[in-house]
């Protein structure tokens, strides 16, 4: 594949993918949207029909990995390495841009939500905004619209749920959901990929958040950090490596059990 269209096709695919995913999540949270409150399966699906609509609209340019996890997995299988820093560098950007943009679409609600005492507390009173709070372990009041935590914080179990549900999803990748050059995903794949990434989210999704996907954790944590957002709190970043290690493990025991298996 041609390394411009790689990337082209993977910065506006995650872009696509965490828009409409962390919409989803912004919709369900945030004071003043019309979703608000909509629950567990609105997210899961949302994020699959997010999936799905970023795989048909990039597919042909890049092969829609949208997923460092995705790429790993490939390249593993294919032993092929020469296309992987095209397709990081363009998942990183795409899931920022994304992350800016579910900001934008929200932003009058984002004020809302930030604004109000009842979600927020005293705005005198802000202890995940010191400056211990990045290493606290405590999320602000909207990153779980940009980025993924635990219900738990345990961190063999965090690492091992990530790890799970990429292996699936990977595995699902390869084995069902690549197209006929075996480099990306086609029509059909994408449309399965979607439907079990919803699965993923309903079974496993509890525990962690489901990242499966490190672009879609880190990209946005950053977009979290940087942007202007009042009493947003700190953006977690003693728990970011885990869905970051995670899915890469996941990605490369899948890869395994594919190149053992079914190669």
């Amino acid at each position: 594949m041609d390394s411009d269209k790689i990337f082209i096709g993977e910065t506006i695919g995650t872009a696509v993918l965490i828009l409409l995913g962390g919409g989803v999540c912004a919709a369900v949270t945030l004071k003043s949207s019309k979703a608000r409150n909509a629950g567990w399966l609105a997210i899961t699906f949302g994020w699959g029909f997010a999936v799905l609509t970023a795989v048909y609209m990039t597919g042909a340019l890049s092969g829609a990995h949208l997923n460092p996890a995705v790429t790993l997995g490939i390249a593993i299988k294919d032993n092929s390495w020469g296309d992987v820093p095209v397709y990081l560098a363009g998942q990183m950007l795409g899931a920022m841009i994304g992350a800016a943009l579910v900001w934008i679409a929200y932003y009058g609600q984002f004020h809302a939500h930030l604004t109000d005492r009842e979600i927020v507390g005293d705005p005198a009173d802000k202890p995940i905004e010191g400056p211990h709070a990045e290493g606290s372990g405590h999320a602000g009041p909207v990153l779980g619209i940009f980025s993924t935590g635990p219900e738990i914080r345990n961190v063999w179990q965090n690492l091992a749920t990530e790890i799970i549900g990429t292996l699936v999803l990977v595995l699902a990748v390869l084995t069902q959901g690549l197209n006929d050059s075996g480099k990306g995903l086609g029509p059909v794949g994408g449309l399965m990929t979607a439907l079990v990434v919803v699965a993923i989210g309903l079974s496993l999704g509890g525990p962690t958040g489901y990242a499966i996907n490190p672009a879609r954790d880190l990209g946005p944590r950053i977009v979290h950090a940087l942007l202007p957002l009042p009493n947003k709190g700190g953006s977690d970043w003693s728990y970011a490596w885990i869905p970051v290690a995670g899915p890469l493990i996941g990605a490369a025991a899948a890869a395994g059990i594919y190149n053992i298996a079914f190669a």
